[in-house]
């Protein structure tokens, strides 16, 4: 059987690019999603182009049992053996006093709470001392979790440093029950989460901060993500991954 990779977020941006690069390398895939159905079933489409199944699922990574029911749709095609802990929003620009307490917390729960509540789910179903069969688990990161992004979104950064403090212990943890635990950590990255934080403008205007002089395209960040499920990277386990442009 192909693998089975589950893809949070999958919808559109580093999702959607990490949803193609693993369908080129033969995984079947499912693309979670909370909005934006009809993009959802677009990537849906273009990986059953490149020969593989998939399925979209809305789900709210926020939910607890939301999350259930997403794995549980994912189990319906098969044994899951990947997840891409991607779902991810920055909301708000600015400095952390002028950011509303409702907007801190919306953060603080999709990028990091949403990605403890995933991975803790992909814990119970593919350690094999809980009977089931490995797997590996991708969280993507952001370099602000090093940077800081002061002026920006320090309560985005925060919860990024707490999803790197994540991959470190869960992937002590699960060491011995045959899981993986590894993070991509993008820089600037070109989509849409920057329009969605009310700066559309935002990419251009502080690229000059990278290093190589440019942003970072979703597919340029996918095939690390694809690597690090792979096995290529079978001794790669605790690690994150800087994909950044030198940020």
């Amino acid at each position: 059987m192909p693998p089975l990779t589950l893809v949070t977020g999958g919808s559109r941006g580093i999702g959607a690019a990490t949803v193609r690069a693993l369908a080129d390398r033969g995984h079947d895939v499912v693309v979670g999603h909370r909005t934006g159905a009809a993009e959802a079933a677009a990537v849906v489409a273009d990986a059953e182009a490149r020969g593989v199944r998939a399925v979209a699922v809305r789900a709210d990574v926020t939910d607890p049992d939301e999350v259930d029911a997403l794995f549980a749709a994912a189990g319906e095609l098969g044994v899951v053996t990947g997840l891409v802990a991607n779902a991810g929003v920055t909301a708000h620009l600015g400095d952390l006093a002028d950011t509303p307490v409702d907007v801190v917390r919306q953060v603080l729960d999709v990028n990091l709470l949403g990605v403890v509540l995933c991975a803790r789910r992909a814990a119970q179903l593919m350690s094999r001392r809980r009977g089931g069969a490995g797997g590996s688990i991708v969280a993507v990161s952001s370099s602000a979790a090093t940077l800081g992004s002061a002026h920006e979104y320090v309560h985005y950064a925060a919860a990024k440093a707490g999803v790197d403090a994540l991959v470190v212990g869960l992937a002590k943890e699960l060491a011995d029950d045959g899981v993986r635990v590894n993070a991509v950590a993008p820089g600037l990255v070109r989509t849409g989460i920057h329009a969605g934080a009310g700066d559309a403008g935002r990419l251009d205007r502080v690229t000059g901060r990278v290093p190589m002089g440019r942003p970072g395209e979703p597919e340029e960040i996918a095939p690390a993500i694809a690597w690090l499920l792979g096995p290529e990277a079978a001794y790669c386990t605790g690690a994150v991954l800087r994909v950044a442009g030198g940020l």
